[in-house]
């Protein structure tokens, strides 16, 4: 059964995030975790006088909380019939990233999602502060970000941004595998370089890629790196019609730069589809 962390604020884009994951997931076995973690971050720095005044701070917000789960088991009972999805709410009175990270070990956690929040009168979407720090801190787990603004319908291609520097671990991949498999979808391996003469190296890691991906539909695509990294592949999502990107987050490549916090404080990750960040293992 694939075990799956669903993050919560509430929000329009949360539910959104909802709502692709039990798409995504349809017809599959599968036991879903709803979380919301809650923590006044200035509790810390209070008098004993105010920290008491913080705890009725923490006792509206626990009981908001198992108002608003209530809510969410109380929809997903009347409008989801799908027998091999589970459910279970989970609230924890600590900082995002550290209740993430306790709820993946102890749930043996596969898979974690979580929405972005949209720009108001912007098409794009942008990653926001949370979305930063659960891709900077979370490194055991793949990671899908799902759009406000992402209508998911169906998955028919993947776009995975590559430029065959890296070594493809079995197990960095097979999160992709495992929905592509399941949808009967094709792999769009997207090459971003300024030069496509691969070197020894990189010639070794594409057939190694391609060795890794055997049995999946596969697509061989190249875009010119003119500017930045972010650009190429965004101008690739505007003609290409996939439905979700797939990135490996590694520590020292260029794709880095896609995750990396600076980047995103400055210029902002747009997408329109679904991403899926797999972990560098």
């Amino acid at each position: 059964m694939k075990k799956i962390l669903i993050l919560t604020d509430f929000s329009d884009p949360a539910w959104n995030a909802l709502f692709t994951a039990l798409k995504l997931h349809e017809g599959r076995e599968c036991q879903f975790y709803i979380l919301h973690t809650y923590e006044p971050s200035f509790a810390g720095v209070l008098g004993n006088t105010a920290k008491k005044r913080v705890g009725v701070l923490y006792d509206s917000l626990e009981a908001h909380t198992e108002s608003e789960l209530d809510r969410i088991e109380e929809y997903l009972g009347m409008h989801q019939h799908e027998p091999r999805h589970h459910f279970k709410t989970l609230s924890l009175a600590e900082d995002l990233v550290d209740g993430i990270q306790k709820t993946v070990r102890e749930k043996e956690i596969d898979l974690i999602v979580m929405g972005t929040k949209g720009a108001t009168g912007a098409r794009e979407v942008f990653m926001g502060s949370n979305t930063v720090r659960v891709i900077k801190k979370v490194r055991n787990c793949p990671i899908l970000l799902v759009p406000a603004t992402s209508d998911f319908k169906m998955l028919h291609a993947v776009i995975f941004p590559t430029d065959f520097t890296q070594y493809y671990d079995p197990y960095e991949l097979s999160p992709l595998l495992d929905l592509v498999n399941a949808w009967s979808a094709k792999i769009i391996v997207f090459q971003v370089a300024q030069e496509f003469r691969l070197s020894p190296e990189q010639d070794a890691n594409r057939k190694l890629l391609e060795k890794r991906l055997k049995g999946a539909h596969i697509e061989w695509k190249r875009g010119s790196l003119k500017s930045t990294v972010e650009a190429a592949i965004m101008e690739f999502i505007e003609t290409c019609d996939a439905d979700l990107i797939a990135l490996i987050h590694y520590h020292h490549t260029f794709m880095e730069r896609l995750t990396r916090e600076p980047v995103i404080k400055k210029i902002g990750f747009h997408t329109p589809v679904p991403m899926l960040v797999l972990p560098d293992l």
